[in-house]
Protein backbone atom coordinates (compact mmCIF):
# COMPACT_ATOMS: atom_id res chain seq x y z
CA UNK A 1 0.00 0.00 0.00
CA UNK A 2 3.01 2.24 0.39
CA UNK A 3 3.69 2.36 -3.37
CA UNK A 4 0.40 3.88 -4.48
CA UNK A 5 -0.51 7.42 -3.49
CA UNK A 6 -4.06 8.67 -3.03
CA UNK A 7 -5.39 12.20 -3.38
CA UNK A 8 -8.73 12.69 -1.66
CA UNK A 9 -10.50 15.59 -3.36
CA UNK A 10 -13.34 17.15 -1.43
CA UNK A 11 -14.83 20.54 -0.67
CA UNK A 12 -17.84 22.71 -1.24
CA UNK A 13 -20.25 21.86 -4.05
CA UNK A 14 -19.71 24.44 -6.76
CA UNK A 15 -16.12 25.19 -5.72
CA UNK A 16 -14.64 23.34 -8.70
CA UNK A 17 -14.15 19.70 -7.73
CA UNK A 18 -15.14 18.44 -11.17
CA UNK A 19 -12.73 20.84 -12.87
CA UNK A 20 -10.02 19.81 -10.41
CA UNK A 21 -10.58 16.13 -11.15
CA UNK A 22 -10.36 16.82 -14.88
CA UNK A 23 -7.08 18.67 -14.31
CA UNK A 24 -5.72 15.80 -12.21
CA UNK A 25 -6.61 13.43 -15.02
CA UNK A 26 -4.70 15.72 -17.40
CA UNK A 27 -1.47 15.06 -15.50
CA UNK A 28 -1.91 11.29 -15.56
CA UNK A 29 -3.66 10.64 -12.26
CA UNK A 30 -6.35 7.96 -12.25
CA UNK A 31 -9.58 9.59 -11.06
CA UNK A 32 -12.68 8.14 -9.40
CA UNK A 33 -15.63 10.43 -8.73
CA UNK A 34 -18.36 10.43 -6.06
CA UNK A 35 -16.81 7.80 -3.80
CA UNK A 36 -18.59 6.99 -0.50
CA UNK A 37 -16.02 7.33 2.29
CA UNK A 38 -16.57 3.77 3.49
CA UNK A 39 -15.21 2.45 0.17
CA UNK A 40 -11.93 4.36 0.28
CA UNK A 41 -10.03 1.87 2.48
CA UNK A 42 -11.20 -0.97 0.23
CA UNK A 43 -9.93 0.89 -2.83
CA UNK A 44 -6.65 1.51 -1.03
CA UNK A 45 -6.31 -2.22 -0.31
CA UNK A 46 -6.99 -3.05 -3.95
CA UNK A 47 -4.21 -0.67 -4.91
CA UNK A 48 -1.77 -2.22 -2.48
CA UNK A 49 0.43 -3.56 -5.27
CA UNK A 50 1.18 -0.04 -6.43
CA UNK A 51 2.49 0.11 -9.96
CA UNK A 52 1.52 -3.50 -10.62
CA UNK A 53 -1.97 -2.14 -11.21
CA UNK A 54 -1.38 -1.41 -14.88
CA UNK A 55 1.20 1.28 -14.11
CA UNK A 56 -1.12 3.34 -11.91
CA UNK A 57 0.85 5.00 -9.13
CA UNK A 58 -1.52 7.83 -8.12
CA UNK A 59 -5.29 7.79 -7.68
CA UNK A 60 -7.60 10.74 -7.01
CA UNK A 61 -10.84 10.00 -5.15
CA UNK A 62 -13.55 12.67 -5.11
CA UNK A 63 -15.86 12.89 -2.09
CA UNK A 64 -18.69 15.40 -1.91
CA UNK A 65 -22.11 15.90 -0.40
CA UNK A 66 -23.59 13.32 -2.77
CA UNK A 67 -21.54 10.61 -1.09
CA UNK A 68 -22.40 11.84 2.41
CA UNK A 69 -26.04 12.84 2.17
CA UNK A 70 -27.38 9.30 2.68
CA UNK A 71 -26.39 9.46 6.35
CA UNK A 72 -29.16 10.16 8.81
CA UNK A 73 -27.48 13.29 10.14
CA UNK A 74 -24.52 15.60 9.60
CA UNK A 75 -22.90 14.10 12.68
CA UNK A 76 -23.16 10.56 11.27
CA UNK A 77 -21.77 11.63 7.90
CA UNK A 78 -18.87 13.51 9.47
CA UNK A 79 -18.05 10.56 11.74
CA UNK A 80 -18.07 8.22 8.76
CA UNK A 81 -15.54 10.39 6.94
CA UNK A 82 -13.32 10.86 10.00
CA UNK A 83 -13.40 7.13 10.74
CA UNK A 84 -12.31 6.48 7.18
CA UNK A 85 -9.34 8.82 7.53
CA UNK A 86 -8.41 7.20 10.83
CA UNK A 87 -8.42 3.79 9.18
CA UNK A 88 -6.21 5.07 6.36
CA UNK A 89 -3.77 6.43 8.94
CA UNK A 90 -3.79 3.15 10.83
CA UNK A 91 -3.09 1.21 7.64
CA UNK A 92 -0.32 3.69 6.73
CA UNK A 93 -1.95 4.56 3.42
CA UNK A 94 -0.07 7.31 1.58
CA UNK A 95 -2.70 9.99 1.00
CA UNK A 96 -3.29 13.71 1.08
CA UNK A 97 -6.46 15.77 1.11
CA UNK A 98 -7.19 18.57 -1.36
CA UNK A 99 -10.08 20.75 -0.19
CA UNK A 100 -11.72 23.15 -2.64
CA UNK A 101 -13.52 26.13 -1.16
CA UNK A 102 -15.18 29.37 -2.23
CA UNK A 103 -17.12 32.14 -0.52
CA UNK A 104 -20.84 31.63 0.06
CA UNK A 105 -21.60 34.60 -2.19
CA UNK A 106 -19.60 33.12 -5.06
CA UNK A 107 -21.15 29.66 -4.61
CA UNK A 108 -24.65 31.18 -4.72
CA UNK A 109 -23.74 33.11 -7.86
CA UNK A 110 -22.40 29.98 -9.56
CA UNK A 111 -25.56 28.02 -8.78
CA UNK A 112 -27.67 30.86 -10.13
CA UNK A 113 -25.68 30.83 -13.36
CA UNK A 114 -25.76 27.05 -13.87
CA UNK A 115 -29.31 26.63 -12.45
CA UNK A 116 -28.31 23.26 -11.07
CA UNK A 117 -29.70 22.12 -7.70
CA UNK A 118 -27.40 21.93 -4.72
CA UNK A 119 -26.97 18.28 -3.60
CA UNK A 120 -28.35 19.11 -0.13
CA UNK A 121 -31.40 21.04 -1.30
CA UNK A 122 -33.56 18.06 -0.34
CA UNK A 123 -32.55 18.59 3.29
CA UNK A 124 -32.70 22.40 3.27
CA UNK A 125 -35.39 24.86 2.25
CA UNK A 126 -33.01 27.39 0.66
CA UNK A 127 -29.72 27.45 -1.21
CA UNK A 128 -28.06 29.51 1.52
CA UNK A 129 -29.04 27.00 4.19
CA UNK A 130 -27.87 24.11 2.00
CA UNK A 131 -24.46 25.75 1.56
CA UNK A 132 -24.15 26.44 5.29
CA UNK A 133 -25.19 22.86 6.07
CA UNK A 134 -22.58 21.49 3.71
CA UNK A 135 -19.91 23.80 5.14
CA UNK A 136 -20.58 22.39 8.60
CA UNK A 137 -20.69 18.86 7.20
CA UNK A 138 -17.20 19.29 5.74
CA UNK A 139 -15.69 21.45 8.50
CA UNK A 140 -13.53 18.69 9.97
CA UNK A 141 -12.45 17.55 6.51
CA UNK A 142 -11.23 21.07 5.79
CA UNK A 143 -9.33 21.10 9.08
CA UNK A 144 -7.66 17.82 8.11
CA UNK A 145 -6.84 18.98 4.57
CA UNK A 146 -3.23 19.15 3.43
CA UNK A 147 -4.08 21.71 0.76
CA UNK A 148 -6.97 24.18 0.84
CA UNK A 149 -7.54 25.93 -2.48
CA UNK A 150 -9.90 28.90 -2.52
CA UNK A 151 -11.41 29.24 -6.00
CA UNK A 152 -13.50 32.35 -5.33
CA UNK A 153 -11.48 34.52 -7.68
CA UNK A 154 -10.07 31.80 -9.94
CA UNK A 155 -11.22 31.31 -13.51
CA UNK A 156 -11.57 27.77 -14.84
CA UNK A 157 -8.23 28.07 -16.64
CA UNK A 158 -6.51 29.42 -13.53
CA UNK A 159 -7.87 26.54 -11.45
CA UNK A 160 -6.67 24.04 -14.03
CA UNK A 161 -3.24 25.70 -14.13
CA UNK A 162 -2.93 25.62 -10.34
CA UNK A 163 -3.87 21.94 -10.18
CA UNK A 164 -1.36 21.15 -12.92
CA UNK A 165 1.31 23.06 -11.00
CA UNK A 166 0.61 21.22 -7.76
CA UNK A 167 0.35 17.68 -9.13
CA UNK A 168 2.23 17.68 -12.43
CA UNK A 169 4.87 15.16 -11.30
CA UNK A 170 4.11 11.46 -11.78
CA UNK A 171 7.16 10.43 -9.76
CA UNK A 172 5.86 8.74 -6.58
CA UNK A 173 9.15 9.45 -4.80
CA UNK A 174 8.63 13.21 -4.96
CA UNK A 175 6.56 14.96 -2.35
CA UNK A 176 3.73 17.35 -3.15
CA UNK A 177 4.97 20.40 -1.26
CA UNK A 178 3.30 23.55 -2.59
CA UNK A 179 3.87 27.20 -1.79
CA UNK A 180 0.79 29.40 -2.10
CA UNK A 181 1.72 33.06 -2.60
CA UNK A 182 -1.34 35.24 -2.04
CA UNK A 183 -1.65 39.01 -2.24
CA UNK A 184 -4.26 40.80 -0.17
CA UNK A 185 -5.40 44.20 1.09
CA UNK A 186 -5.23 44.95 4.82
CA UNK A 187 -8.43 46.99 4.55
CA UNK A 188 -10.29 43.77 3.69
CA UNK A 189 -8.79 41.74 6.54
CA UNK A 190 -5.80 39.43 6.76
CA UNK A 191 -5.84 35.80 5.51
CA UNK A 192 -6.54 33.71 8.58
CA UNK A 193 -4.65 30.66 7.29
CA UNK A 194 -1.38 32.38 6.32
CA UNK A 195 1.83 30.78 7.62
CA UNK A 196 4.00 33.79 6.81
CA UNK A 197 2.74 37.33 6.30
CA UNK A 198 4.60 40.36 4.98
CA UNK A 199 3.46 43.98 5.01
CA UNK A 200 4.59 45.95 1.92
CA UNK A 201 2.75 49.18 2.71
CA UNK A 202 6.18 50.73 3.26
CA UNK A 203 6.95 50.52 -0.47
CA UNK A 204 6.14 53.28 -3.01
CA UNK A 205 2.40 53.34 -3.70
CA UNK A 206 1.24 53.55 -7.34
CA UNK A 207 -2.21 54.55 -6.09
CA UNK A 208 -0.98 58.14 -5.79
CA UNK A 209 0.03 58.23 -9.44
CA UNK A 210 -3.14 59.09 -11.37
CA UNK A 211 -2.12 57.20 -14.52
CA UNK A 212 -1.48 54.04 -12.47
CA UNK A 213 -4.40 54.19 -10.04
CA UNK A 214 -6.82 52.17 -12.19
CA UNK A 215 -4.19 49.57 -13.09
CA UNK A 216 -3.01 46.62 -11.00
CA UNK A 217 0.20 44.81 -10.17
CA UNK A 218 -0.47 42.58 -13.15
CA UNK A 219 0.33 45.55 -15.42
CA UNK A 220 3.94 46.18 -16.42
CA UNK A 221 3.72 49.93 -15.66
CA UNK A 222 2.75 49.27 -12.05
CA UNK A 223 5.43 46.62 -11.63
CA UNK A 224 8.09 48.95 -13.04
CA UNK A 225 7.01 51.72 -10.66
CA UNK A 226 7.16 49.50 -7.57
CA UNK A 227 10.33 47.63 -8.53
CA UNK A 228 12.30 50.72 -9.55
CA UNK A 229 12.60 51.88 -5.95
CA UNK A 230 15.79 51.05 -3.98
CA UNK A 231 13.47 50.31 -1.03
CA UNK A 232 11.82 47.54 -3.03
CA UNK A 233 15.16 46.16 -4.17
CA UNK A 234 16.37 45.93 -0.56
CA UNK A 235 13.08 44.45 0.60
CA UNK A 236 13.07 41.72 -2.05
CA UNK A 237 16.67 40.77 -1.33
CA UNK A 238 15.88 40.25 2.35
CA UNK A 239 12.51 38.61 1.61
CA UNK A 240 14.13 36.03 -0.66
CA UNK A 241 16.81 35.24 1.92
CA UNK A 242 14.28 34.84 4.73
CA UNK A 243 11.83 32.70 2.75
CA UNK A 244 14.64 30.52 1.38
CA UNK A 245 15.75 29.87 4.96
CA UNK A 246 12.25 29.18 6.30
CA UNK A 247 10.90 26.88 3.59
CA UNK A 248 13.12 23.86 4.45
CA UNK A 249 12.13 24.25 8.10
CA UNK A 250 8.43 24.11 7.26
CA UNK A 251 8.87 21.48 4.56
CA UNK A 252 11.12 18.99 6.34
CA UNK A 253 11.07 19.78 10.06
CA UNK A 254 7.34 20.54 10.29
CA UNK A 255 6.39 18.13 7.48
CA UNK A 256 4.01 20.65 5.94
CA UNK A 257 2.71 19.91 2.46
CA UNK A 258 1.48 23.46 1.86
CA UNK A 259 2.96 26.80 2.91
CA UNK A 260 0.88 29.94 2.51
CA UNK A 261 2.82 33.19 2.19
CA UNK A 262 0.62 36.29 2.30
CA UNK A 263 1.79 39.65 0.95
CA UNK A 264 -0.33 42.62 2.00
CA UNK A 265 -0.64 46.26 1.05
CA UNK A 266 -3.46 48.70 1.70
CA UNK A 267 -5.93 47.65 -0.99
CA UNK A 268 -4.38 44.46 -2.37
CA UNK A 269 -4.22 45.84 -5.88
CA UNK A 270 -0.76 47.24 -6.64
CA UNK A 271 2.23 46.62 -4.35
CA UNK A 272 1.18 43.30 -2.85
CA UNK A 273 0.35 41.87 -6.28
CA UNK A 274 3.72 42.93 -7.66
CA UNK A 275 5.69 41.47 -4.74
CA UNK A 276 3.67 38.24 -4.72
CA UNK A 277 4.47 37.78 -8.41
CA UNK A 278 8.18 38.42 -7.86
CA UNK A 279 8.32 36.01 -4.93
CA UNK A 280 6.51 33.37 -6.99
CA UNK A 281 9.04 33.78 -9.80
CA UNK A 282 11.90 33.41 -7.32
CA UNK A 283 10.48 30.25 -5.77
CA UNK A 284 9.67 28.66 -9.14
CA UNK A 285 13.29 29.30 -10.18
CA UNK A 286 14.26 27.27 -7.09
CA UNK A 287 12.26 24.34 -8.47
CA UNK A 288 9.33 24.66 -6.08
CA UNK A 289 5.68 24.25 -7.00
CA UNK A 290 3.98 27.59 -6.56
CA UNK A 291 0.40 28.77 -6.95
CA UNK A 292 -0.21 32.49 -7.04
CA UNK A 293 -3.50 34.18 -6.25
CA UNK A 294 -4.64 37.75 -5.69
CA UNK A 295 -7.48 37.78 -3.19
CA UNK A 296 -8.53 41.43 -3.37
CA UNK A 297 -7.37 42.60 -6.79
CA UNK A 298 -10.93 43.05 -8.06
CA UNK A 299 -12.45 44.46 -4.88
CA UNK A 300 -13.69 48.01 -4.75
CA UNK A 301 -12.65 50.59 -2.22
CA UNK A 302 -14.55 50.38 1.07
Amino acid sequence: MKNMRFIIVTGMSGAGKSAAMNALEDVGIYCMDNIPPVLIPKIAHLGGNGQDAEGIDRVALAIDARGLRQSTSNQDATKELMDTLTELDREKVNYQILFLDASNEELINRYKITRRPHPLMGKSDSLTRAINQERELLRLAKERADIVLDTTFLSASQLRSNIHEMFRSSDPDKDDFVVNCISFGFKFGVPADADLMFDVRCLPNPFYEEHLRSKTGLDREVQDYVLSSPKTEGFLMRLYDFVDYMIPLYRHDEQKSQLMIAIGCTGGKHRSVTIALKLSEHLKAKGLRVITSHRDIEKKKL
